[in-house]
């Protein structure tokens, strides 16, 4: 009943593609989760081990929480990935392939889901639990020549929908100009980073806009439906759902949301479509194992019960977005931009070495990776890897001040400190890892030059100051409000 003989060549693509993924996402816990959610980052680990309990978000540095332990398990998870990505457990003999695969993908979710659950706020996006979900069900696919358990691959096309349908939901439901189609007017000027391509996609005429809008509509709300039609029609909505998903790679950086989106689609196709479009077939496959099929089933059972409330939650009015209803994110919910903010806001973080503050002193600017700080700045490319405090600062400037992110006074401190972890998630350090005696941040609200404004500065961003964030303060100040920081 649950054969998979025609998704043989569908397995081994997937799991490619959600490998390749997972290697990337350790790749930035290596080189961003210490000084983030580490021992001593922005929002240190030890807030997570006292402010949870291991049952409601389970993670191995609840036991180990050091430095030390997080290196070794991002690194750990490269070296899982890359054996992954090679397609290890298809060298082994038949009998081995699937406990081996079984074994290696439970390790990676296991190994992610820690960095997920402990890493706050600084890993409450939405495609970390779709990663989480999706690596889950991964474990279940088999490996070797044998079919995977078509219930699997049933169940993959079922995160694809909750996160295309979901996403479509909430913007009918959380703004009006996805209703007068007006949304597009502001997306690639305020999303939280731009790509090189977002200031041409943002000057595309308004009747381009108002035809992608209802695009969007007819691919989240409509299209997710035929995921789970017969062959082609399956095969169709996935390439429409991969084509919008390139579409905002083109034109936005989103960590591997769409990365990851377009991995899910692949379960879409059939071994003979994908096969049309691949220089490769599949080989002859042998009967999924018992064990397997028996496991698949207990899976799809499980599945089942944790949809009841993600299910609700998409058909509520009251409907929540990147949503996790279990701790071990097994099912969830999704959904994107319900709402599009008109104006951009930024946050400019400036330092100085003057000893004391005086009308004419002189402010350098730091320049993050992925932020628009320079209006000059060509807007970079940088998806599908994840700049998490750029993101983090995007959500930060929305408000006037720091007040609902307890990380940004810390974050200050560590500027003074020169600390140099921190400094290394930058893009430019004004003061080449010496301490400044004083920093501050200021508030722009940010625009789009016009082609005109452009050919004439040569800039891509047009600003004005609206307020002070943060006035300027010392180390000793920081550490004043912020009483954890001594």
């Amino acid at each position: 009943m649950w054969q998979g003989d025609g998704y043989w060549l569908v397995r081994v693509v997937f799991q490619r593609g959600l490998a390749l993924l997972y290697l990337l996402a350790f790749l930035v816990a290596a080189s961003q989760f210490r000084p983030l959610a580490g021992e001593d980052g922005l929002l240190p680990l030890e807030r997570y081990v006292d402010g949870v309990s291991f049952r409601d978000r389970p993670s191995l540095f609840y036991f180990v929480p050091s430095d030390r332990a997080i290196g070794i398990a991002a690194w750990t998870g490269v070296g899982l990935s890359a054996l992954a990505l090679v397609g290890v457990p298809y060298w082994l003999p038949a009998g081995y392939a699937t406990p081996a695969s079984m074994a290696l993908w439970a390790a990676l979710w296991a190994l992610y889901l820690s960095f997920v659950n402990a890493g706050q706020t600084f890993y409450g996006y939405g495609w970390e639990s779709m990663l989480c979900e999706t690596g889950f069900l991964a474990i279940f696919l088999g490996a070797g020549s044998v079919a995977p358990p078509f219930v699997v691959v049933l169940l993959l096309q079922w995160v694809l929908f909750r996160n295309m349908f979901g996403a479509g939901l909430i913007k009918l439901r959380g703004d009006d100009c996805w209703r007068d189609l007006t949304c597009m007017d502001y997306h690639y000027e305020t999303q939280p980073i731009p790509n090189p391509v977002s200031w041409f996609a943002h000057h595309l005429p308004d009747r381009f806009h108002r035809v992608e809008t209802f695009g969007n509509h007819v691919l989240e709300l409509l299209v997710p439906f035929l995921y789970f039609a017969p062959q082609p029609l399956s095969a169709l909505a996935g390439a429409a759902t991969i084509g919008f998903q390139g579409w905002l790679v083109v034109t936005g950086n989103f960590a591997w949301l769409n990365a990851l989106t377009i991995v899910l689609a692949i379960p879409t196709f059939s071994d003979g479509t994908l096969a049309a479009a691949l220089p490769i077939s599949a080989p002859a496959t042998a009967p999924t194992p018992l064990y397997l099929e028996a496991l698949a089933t207990v899976l799809a059972a499980v599945v089942l019960v944790l949809s009841v409330r993600p299910v609700r939650n998409i058909l509520s009015e009251r409907q929540l977005m990147n949503t996790s209803f279990d701790p071990l994110n097994l099912v969830n919910t999704y959904g994107a931009f319900g709402s599009v903010t008109r104006d951009r806001y930024e946050v400019v973080v400036e330092g100085t070495t003057d000893e004391e503050i005086t009308a004419e002193t002189e402010w350098q600017p730091y320049r993050f990776k992925g932020k628009p700080t320079d209006p000059e700045r060509r807007p970079p490319q940088v998806a599908p890897y994840h700049l998490r405090l750029d993101w983090q600062l995007w959500f930060a400037a929305m408000s006037p001040s720091p007040r609902r992110h307890p990380w940004f006074h810390r974050f200050l401190a560590k500027l003074l400190e020169a600390d140099a972890d921190t400094l290394a998630l930058l893009a430019e350090d004004p003061f080449d890892g010496e301490p400044p005696t004083h920093v501050r941040a200021v508030r722009y609200r940010y625009r789009y030059t016009t082609p005109e404004e452009r050919a004439e500065s040569g800039r891509w961003w047009s600003r004005e100051r609206v307020g002070t964030y943060v006035h300027p303060v010392s180390l000793e100040e920081v550490r004043v409000r912020e009483p954890r920081l001594r």
